[in-house]
């Protein structure tokens, strides 16, 4: 799950994380009141959207006067902002945070991931921080470095040191580096996220090291432990899809293919978007109803498929365990009926009751198209939408 930068800073900001002050604002007055209260007579003006980059896309600017701040705040309200995370279509500025400003000296990155590989949490750290840190990693990869942190010991002064000599900070600074990262760790940990990313962090040229901006993404899988942090759900930067999907328990995920695809299990979803890709085609989504869907679960699967209008077919691939084909059948006729099906459909069903899902499927009156196995299946949808 992911949440804006101010609501990301008033999480870490719990844990002692060195930031500057600031208030979020919904409208221009707002966004002048906060401004008056905050110290200083230089403010940011920042667009809250989940996405980085907002920097290049003119959703991060400086004001030197309440009249730049109110100029800046009814330019930004509103707009449709583009940055290379948001794609083209950009994503609609409903909310601001106004900070105050600081007189940066040296910009550096420093995020948090959960380590798939290693089972761990890593830092990562460049002295080379800022809007260009995508052109850094892919041109001086040498300059970013990776901390993994042993879950045994966890956070040490070792690995502080390491990451401020990354940082190529000396002294106070460095003393101050190890502080600001152990106090992210123990936000990261007891907060469950799966990234924290805080680009610039900054030094600033009376000696501060500030925590600039911060993006954090929770660990869904964990948000049942935080009821305070599902709070910070903001549903109006979530796809409308993967929305209604939520409300069904469904494991969703739109995609810019035109396959779409209906599967039960994680690992066999992503099989089957890796096979489409295999047979030429893209898939449009992931989409997992699980292992015990219900038809009605089933039925509302295939109506948000079917409400993306990319979708020029549709793969279903079950391998009914838990989950009955015939459950799967059922729920496919009713949603295609419901809908009005009118893109070309291909079910492979195998596993509990296969021969009735298949009969049910044979029966309906339906164009349904039956594939022997994922292969088959592949092969059939990728030529069904390749015309369309």
């Amino acid at each position: 799950m992911n949440i804006h930068e101010y609501q990301a800073k008033a999480v870490l900001r719990d844990f002692g994380v060195p930031l500057l002050r600031g208030q979020p604002a919904t409208s221009v007055d707002e966004a002048v009141s906060a401004a008056r209260e905050l110290p200083g007579s230089k403010w940011v003006v920042k667009a809250q959207i989940h996405a980085g980059g907002r920097g290049k896309g003119g959703g991060v600017k400086l004001a030197n006067s309440l009249d730049e701040v109110k100029r800046e705040a009814d330019r930004m309200l509103g707009m449709t902002l583009v940055t290379p995370q948001t794609g083209p279509h950009g994503r609609v500025v409903r909310r601001l945070y106004i900070e105050e400003a600081c007189d940066i000296a040296q910009e550096f990155y420093l995020s948090a991931l959960v380590d798939r590989e290693t089972a761990s949490v890593s830092f990562i750290a460049s002295r080379a921080g800022g809007m260009d840190i995508e052109e850094v990693a892919k041109k001086s990869p040498e300059a970013i470095k990776t901390f993994r942190i042993d879950p045994a010991p966890g956070f040490t002064a070792h690995t502080a040191r390491g990451i401020a000599i990354a940082l190529e900070v000396k002294g106070d600074a460095a003393n101050r580096v190890s502080q600001a990262v152990e106090a992210l760790y123990s936000a990261f940990i007891a907060r469950d996220m799966s990234l924290l990313e805080v680009n610039p962090f900054v030094l600033t040229r009376d000696g501060r090291l500030i925590c600039l901006d911060a993006k954090v993404v929770f660990d869904d899988n964990a948000l049942f432990r935080h009821a305070d942090m599902q709070a910070l759900r903001d549903p109006d930067e979530e796809d409308p899809s993967e929305r209604e999907a939520a409300t069904y328990d469904l494991s969703f995920i739109k995609l810019d293919g035109s396959i779409g695809c209906m599967v039960n299990g994680a690992g066999l979803a992503m099989a089957t978007m890796d096979i489409i890709k295999l047979y030429g085609g893209l898939p449009a989504n992931f989409l997992d109803v699980g292992g015990g869907a219900s038809k009605e679960k089933v039925t509302a699967a295939l109506k948000i498929i079917l409400s993306d209008a990319a979708v020029k077919g549709i793969l279903v691939n079950i391998f009914g365990g838990i989950m009955r084909c015939d459950i799967i059948a059922n729920g496919i006729v009713a949603a295609a009926k419901e809908v009005s099906l009118s893109v070309p459909l291909v079910v492979r069903l195998e596993g509990t009751n296969v021969e009735m899902g298949r009969a049910i499927l044979a029966g309906s009156g339906l164009p349904i198209i039956s594939a022997s196995d994922l292969a088959d299946a592949a092969a059939k949808i990728v030529a069904q939408v390749k015309d369309r």
